[in-house]
């Protein structure tokens, strides 16, 4: 089956959206199989693109007219492309700078394992920074615990470690030498932040 996915900011003009979601329908996408959202690229919440996510199947194609009409940012992108892969879901751009991006086909299915070597460097790179940053707080005599307080960075590196869904939280606990409740304490399971996260950050 053939999904689609659409967005536009609030401030742009609508007709924006009836282009990106006249370029589905001609390629094929049902109408009620097009999943939109009218919402800046950088906010967290797309309940469209949630509900998108959640219905797509397996063997199912998610078109997208561009590429940034997908992700927040790279980081983003490369989450849901990942899990697409995961689900069995192929993956086509329509036009734009990703136009030549289409997993259906053998020569675009390498683009999946591209993403997935993004995202594999990524938890990499959060797993150093963890054990480099909790040795240096070790230095300096501090030890983990439940009253542990957690830096701006660790808050950003949990927001970053949750949204991965291949995250294993139990060994996050472990690595930053806190408890599972203190993580939730500070982002929820899917890595928005929390009122002692916002506090942190000094985000009201």
């Amino acid at each position: 089956m053939l999904i689609g996915y659409a967005r536009v900011s609030k401030s742009d003009d609508s007709q924006i959206l009836d282009l990106q979601i006249d370029a589905l329908k001609e390629f094929g996408v049902d109408e009620n199989n097009i999943y939109i959202d009218k919402i800046s690229g950088i906010k967290d919440n797309r309940p469209g693109l949630d509900n998108c996510l959640k219905a797509i199947r397996k063997d199912d194609v998610l078109l997208v007219w561009k590429l940034d009409r997908l992700g927040r940012n790279l980081k983003h992108l490369i989450s849901i492309v990942e899990e697409l892969n995961n689900k069995g879901v192929s993956f086509k751009v329509l036009s734009g700078k990703g136009a030549n991006i289409d997993t259906t086909t053998p020569a675009g299915k390498m683009i999946f394992s591209i993403f997935g070597a993004f995202a594999e460097f990524e938890r990499e790179l959060i797993r150093e920074r963890t054990i480099a940053g909790l040795k240096a707080a070790r230095a300096r005599g501090k030890k983990g615990g439940r009253k542990f307080q957690l830096s701006k960075s660790q808050v950003r590196l949990l927001q970053i470690a949750m949204s991965n869904r291949e995250t294993s939280v139990s060994e996050l606990a472990n690595e930053l030498c806190i408890t599972r409740p203190t993580i939730y304490k500070y982002v929820s399971p899917t890595g928005e932040l929390r009122d002692y996260g916002k506090k942190v950050l000094g985000i009201k």
